[in-house]
């Protein structure tokens, strides 16, 4: 959602802070502000758009040179988007603002507050929860410079909701104060400066050394120190982690888009997510709680995810009870925590987020837990919030991904389910050794059919160009192949602003088929040749009510082609498994009609990569 930057040093933080916030663009924002000390105090810039709209202003501003200052990407919540519900929040009274404020998350008592401090003398200039954070810290701060983390903590214990918080204060111009709770900030070690910022990505063309702030926590930035404090105001030690990987993996690399470069990334994506884990053609998995023993006792599985996460789990949950023949379901996660749901003690709970952040997610895994639930976490993050409080973990290897559109990540997410599935159906003694070798190889073969796979380019953007101002656009599948339709459809409707759905093909007679008229986009998923037939006869009722249809199969289709005017054939791989290969033709379809309409492949309008408030 919202992203932060704060930077504390000797040199110039003003580039340092634009350059920040240009990499967290990828989280979606609808505005952008910075708050910096200069020779004449406390100064805040701040604008509705993009960040280049930022340094515009500031430039016509006469410019702005400092050495310790945050920056904010906002993505509205509490108010719509303008320059004054834009971060950063100045508090104090009598529009003297002291304090400025930047924040992710959510304050539900933020009305309560805003009362009680309009009692005391404070007049709010904007529609957010923010500026409640700012001009409560401005009321509780006695002016004192060692108190500023003291007055953050006890304004942070009369907040009910979620944040991470980045303060500074006039009477504190060298130091940031930070604060987190159900929402990211890290803190990147430099020699003589430190920042802090929503992800890494912020901070990896300074350092790669950081420490993550855990909930409750209140940081003490300077630029030679930083000092972490619990709830309790006690200082606690913090492990210093490292980033691994090279920042060219979050530059576009000679391609138009990250989108482009992260759909044909996925070969790599996939192999380094699998092949670690495949060793003597067995499923060997790290140190991640999946013993045998537990696999042994499993009575159901509940996967939980939101948007693509979730389709990768609707996939899984297919592949694991064809495989294993266990009860699994895969649930939306803003729904499963409100649902009271059936979780047992032998139950196993795999929760999905390439963030590792995702609020619904969290609080859908911590429910889980609560209930006695085994929790599995496919993340793509390395010590996300997610990754450290999940029982296990199964690592994406996917690398950065800048796109608001998932595609590596996705492609890895369903690896990570296929792997879980070998291994719980050997363990449980329902596959041989040898069948157990067969899966393997198949799994070892993906990352080279996925590259077959993607030699559709040319045919998905000249079938692109053709049909990129339909008005809506449908995606019909059954089993496996449904599963990928939903993910198809939602690839398209987010970054091409088509209207788009995905039906299980059995349905379309069930009162769907209504929406089918002469010109009709429908693209068919037929990839398991048991449902062959079956989704023919889907196409030809669509076909004779004019639909114009493209088919995605496999080389072995044999049914009848005369009913499509567009046939994309993938390579032939074990059915489990096919779902990683037609979904690509249907990336590169979005993404080519999305360019073709001139859309904000990268940043579409209203999304967020990271949605980190529920």
């Amino acid at each position: 959602m919202c992203g932060i930057v704060g930077f504390t040093g000797r040199e110039n933080a003003l580039p340092i802070l634009i350059k920040g916030l240009y990499s967290l663009e990828y989280r979606g924002y609808d505005s952008a502000g910075i708050a910096a000390f200069t020779r004449d105090g406390l100064r805040v810039v701040k604008t509705q758009g993009r960040i280049a709209s930022l340094e515009e202003k500031i430039q016509s501003e006469g410019g702005l040179s400092c050495t310790c200052g945050i920056g904010h990407t906002r993505w509205a919540t509490h108010g719509e988007p303008s320059d004054r519900n834009s971060h950063p929040h100045l508090g104090g009274r009598d529009g003297q603002g002291k304090v400025a404020v930047v924040h992710n998350g959510i304050i539900e008592n933020y009305k309560e507050l805003r009362e009680r401090l309009e009692a005391h003398g404070y007049t709010f200039c904007s529609e957010t929860d923010t500026e409640t954070v700012a001009h409560l810290v401005d009321y509780l701060h006695t002016g004192k410079q060692e108190d500023l983390a003291k007055t953050v903590l006890a304004a942070v214990q009369r907040i009910r909701g979620s944040y991470a918080l980045g303060v500074v204060s006039m009477d504190n111009p060298e130091e940031i104060v930070a604060a987190r709770r159900d929402n990211p900030l890290i803190i990147g070690l430099g020699q003589g400066e430190n920042m802090i910022a929503s992800d890494l990505t912020a901070i990896i063309g300074r350092t790669r050394d950081y420490i993550i702030l855990d909930d409750n926590e209140v940081a003490i930035i300077r630029p030679d120190s930083v000092a972490v404090m619990n709830e309790f105001g006690d200082v606690v030690e913090k492990a210093v982690q490292t980033v691994t990987w090279d920042m060219s993996a979050a530059e576009k690399g000679g391609y138009q888009h990250f989108m482009l470069k992260e759909i044909m990334e996925q070969p790599k994506a996939v192999a380094d997510t699998v092949n670690p884990r495949i060793q003597n053609n067995a499923v060997v998995f790290e140190e991640n709680g999946l013993t045998d023993e537990r696999l042994r006792e499993i009575e159901n599985i509940h996967i939980v995810g939101c948007g693509s996460a979730l389709h990768a789990g609707m996939v899984g949950k297919r592949v694991i009870e064809a495989m294993c023949r266990i009860h699994c379901t895969a649930e939306v996660a803003s729904e499963f925590r409100y649902e009271n749901p059936i979780i047992g003690k032998k139950d196993l709970c795999i929760v999905i987020s390439q963030s590792g952040e995702t609020a619904d997610t969290l609080a859908a895994m911590r429910l889980a837990k609560q209930a006695g639930a085994f929790t599995v976490a496919i993340v793509n993050v390395v010590s996300s919030t997610i990754a450290r409080e999940a029982d296990g973990v199964l690592y994406t290897w996917a690398g950065p991904e800048i796109s608001v559109a998932t595609t590596k990540a996705y492609s890895s997410q369903l690896s990570a389910l296929y792997l879980i599935s070998v291994k719980i159906a050997r363990t449980r003694g329902l596959i041989s050794i040898g069948d157990e070798r067969a899966l393997c190889a198949e799994l070892q073969r993906l990352p080279a059919c996925i590259e077959k796979a993607l030699e559709s380019q040319q045919d998905m953007q000249r079938i692109s160009t053709r049909y990129a101002n339909r008005p809506s656009v449908f995606f019909l599948g059954r089993g496996l192949d449904y599963a990928a339709a939903l993910e198809a459809s939602l690839k398209l409707k987010e970054i091409s602003y088509i209207h788009s759905e995905a039906y299980a093909a059995g349905e379309l007679k069930h009162g769907t088929i209504s929406l089918i008229e002469e010109g009709t986009l429908v693209v068919a998923l037929a990839t398991q040749p048991a449902l062959f037939e079956k989704t023919v006869s889907n196409i030809r009722e669509v076909v004779s009510r004019g639909a114009v249809v493209v088919l995605v199969t496999t080389d072995d289709f044999t049914g009848d082609e005369s009913v499509c005017q567009h046939i994309i054939r993938l390579p032939k791989c074990l059915y489990e498994f096919s779902a990683s290969l037609s979904i690509i033709p249907m990336q590169l379809l979005a993404y080519y009609i999305a360019v073709e309409r001139n859309c904000d492949v990268d940043k579409p309008r209203n999304l967020a990569k990271s949605v980190t408030v529920e």
